[in-house]
């Protein structure tokens, strides 16, 4: 089963089917980096975007400092 997300970026509105187990997480995370009810300019949407890499490459390098101590 899937839900429907929309997002508007640059005037445009774009609809994301994504599935159930994963919407309601997406729809929390996209509220705190974006305007979910109104219009998004791209440089938000890049702002955004590499917020969320540096947080998953600082999550990336403590899983690598985590799997060092097992060797």
């Amino acid at each position: 089963m899937s839900k429907k997300i929309s997002v508007t970026i640059g005037g445009k509105r774009f609809d994301l089917n994504i599935d159930d187990k994963f919407a309601s997480f997406l729809h929390k995370q996209m509220a705190l980096d974006l305007n979910v009810d109104g219009n998004n300019e791209v440089k938000r949407i890049l702002e955004a975007y590499v917020r969320k890499t540096y947080e998953l490459y600082t999550k990336e390098q403590k899983v690598e400092e985590i799997l060092k101590k097992f060797d």
